[in-house]
């Protein structure tokens, strides 16, 4: 099993404190999504944001609904916050978040290590879709997050 790694970085010209509690706030994770994945978070809000914290969701992948366990394995304000997978579609699912100030705003960062289940099978999907499909989860989330909270010219 080969394990897959998705790394993005997103400037947006607003100060860490006006960032970072938007993604401290699971709710959000629904406003970030896109619509075709029918993210749809079945824990009741409002949910703490804090290691330790888990909250559970119904994503629909390609059409067929799966629940999703997340844990905060590491939540350290506001600067870093991990999440892992307990339960859902992948082996392994392992998210960093970071946040860092910089003259120009804060400089978003997100680390996603994975691997799929099904041995070749699952490098097969990889390769033919799944790969993309979370690129474009990521490029639908950019475009949401620059909504939010603007974009530093020359950091698209």
């Amino acid at each position: 099993m080969k394990m897959h790694v998705l790394e993005r970085k997103q400037l947006v010209p607003q100060p860490l404190e006006a960032v970072f509690p938007f993604f401290a706030t699971p709710e959000n994770l629904e406003r970030i999504t896109p619509p075709h994945l029918g993210m749809n978070i079945i824990t009741p809000p409002p949910i703490p944001m804090r290691e330790g914290a888990l909250f559970d969701y119904i994503v629909k992948l390609r059409g067929l609904p799966m629940r999703w366990t997340t844990l905060i394995t590491d939540y350290n304000p506001p600067h870093r916050f991990v999440d892992v997978q307990l339960k859902g579609p992948y082996s392994f699912w392992h998210h960093t978040h970071t946040f860092e100030e910089t003259p120009e705003g804060t400089l978003l960062g997100d680390r996603v290590c994975y691997l799929l289940p099904m041995g070749p099978l699952g490098s097969i999907a990889h390769t033919l879709f799944v790969k993309r499909d979370l690129e474009s989860v990521f490029a639908f989330r950019r475009k949401i997050i620059a909504a939010e909270f603007g974009t530093v010219p020359g950091h698209d």
